[in-house]
């Protein structure tokens, strides 16, 4: 059995100084593609750690995000556009031509982004608990008004009890242990809730060549479900699977239901699609 192991890693892209994490190195030698995971707003990379390790002996990448973690405070802001490049600078770093892509809440966007910027790199796309940008159904006005306050986030108790609101956001689970999560700096918190303001993807969704994959919680009250089903309808031949019970962070509250969900879809002509 291949070795859940990670290995933290940091060095610079596009002048920015990232903590990059990589599970299951083992998994270079087997025929699935890498999985670079793209976190939601103010999650440091050891929020998906659990579920790395149960992807295994698939190789799973993820990083800090400027500010947030153990990555470096940005000089300068950033959008969806240089994170994508970020993202892409990353795979290049570690010698990887092709990955599959995980993008989760926030990190969907830069996920929607990196596809139809870096379209050579992607193999399969699954954007979880997300949506299009500034054209998406709001959720509850309390839980985003949590999200941009930076009360909720910078200090350790509060972004534990925030995590905590958003891991169920109205949805029925198990309980999930937040010790791992560390607060992000307040520039860090800041730029990186700035970056998607004004971004869109849906005029450039309809020509999106990728295999997609769109999860969501039937009771997310912070990215309601018919953000799903409108990226859904906007990618051509995607897939929509809802997590019953699921709040916003149903990865962490239903990591089996989830992982099966990714790895099927994942695993679907990996071989083909490999050659």
């Amino acid at each position: 059995m291949a070795k859940a192991e990670r290995l933290d890693r940091t060095f610079r892209a596009l002048g920015r100084r990232l903590r990059v994490a990589q599970w299951n190195l083992d998994g270079k030698r087997t025929l699935r593609r890498p999985l670079l995971v793209l976190n939601g707003i103010g999650m440091n990379l050891e929020l998906i750690d659990g579920l790395a390790r149960m992807l295994a002996p698939r190789r799973v990448v993820s990083f800090d995000m400027p500010g947030i973690g153990k990555s470096s405070d940005p000089l300068v802001p950033y959008n969806a556009v240089t994170m994508a490049m970020t993202a892409s600078i990353v795979l290049d770093r570690l010698g990887i031509d092709r990955a599959d892509v995980l993008g989760i809440s926030w990190g969907g966007g830069i996920a929607q982004q990196l596809a139809l910027q870096h379209r050579p790199r992607i193999g399969r796309l699954v954007l979880a608990a997300t949506s299009a940008g500034v054209i998406m159904a709001p959720g509850s006005a309390v839980d985003l008004a949590r999200l941009v306050d930076p009360a909720a986030f910078t200090a350790g108790k509060t972004l534990h009890r925030t995590l905590a609101l958003l891991t169920n956001g109205g949805g029925r689970g198990a309980p999930v242990s937040l010790n791992a999560a560390t607060p992000p700096s307040l520039l860090g918190w800041t730029y990186q809730l700035a970056s998607l303001v004004g971004w869109s993807s849906v005029p450039l969704l309809p020509w999106l060549d990728v295999p997609t994959l769109i999860l969501a919680g039937d009771e997310d009250q912070v990215v309601p479900a018919w953000n799903a089903r409108f990226l859904h309808a906007l990618i051509p031949d995607s897939r929509l699977k809802l997590i019953e019970g699921g709040g916003h962070l149903f990865m962490l509250s239903h990591p089996r239901e989830f992982v099966m969900e990714l790895e099927r879809f994942l695993d679907a002509n990996a071989a083909v699609e490999s050659a």
